[in-house]
């Protein structure tokens, strides 16, 4: 009976610390993406080339893709200009060192100068990589 509770008592607690570390590693991809909604809003490319990987595949919602270059320098010069991003309804799901990201983005633009709006269906990979969660893709679609 002894060896039973203690068993059970070691289960849990492993139980614990890996739903606590999941829990922290969800946290800091919520604040990753957080991260990189300002910082598209205030067209940062510190923080966007930080946030972001070398590889990342960024696809827009009318099929066009960008690379890391391209994404940064379209936000940065305004041809992709988000004057407000409002994120709703945002699952993560961490595997390992890969977490995908769903939300839905609301956002006013003003893309080249021409005022707009958009309501999109976000997917994000983050890849973590030392103990930074990067960018890796993005694939935005149109919702009613």
């Amino acid at each position: 009976m002894r060896t039973l509770f203690i068993a059970l008592l070691f289960t849990t607690v492993m139980l614990s610390n890996t739903t606590m570390a999941q829990t922290k590693d969800e946290a800091a991809v919520a604040a990753a993406v957080e991260s990189l909604r300002k910082a598209m809003i205030d067209a940062d490319k510190t923080t966007l080339e930080a946030l972001t990987a070398k590889d990342l595949s960024y696809g827009h919602s009318g099929g066009r893709l960008e690379d890391k270059a391209a994404f940064v320098d379209g936000i940065v010069s305004g041809r992709s200009d988000f004057v407000t991003i409002d994120l709703t309804e945002q699952t993560i799901k961490v595997l390992g060192s890969t977490a995908i990201v769903r939300h839905k983005l609301s956002a006013t633009t003003n893309d080249g100068g021409k005022p707009g709006s958009v309501n999109l269906g976000i997917l994000l990979v983050w890849v973590k990589q030392g103990k930074q969660w990067t960018l890796l893709a993005r694939q935005a679609v149109k919702l009613q």
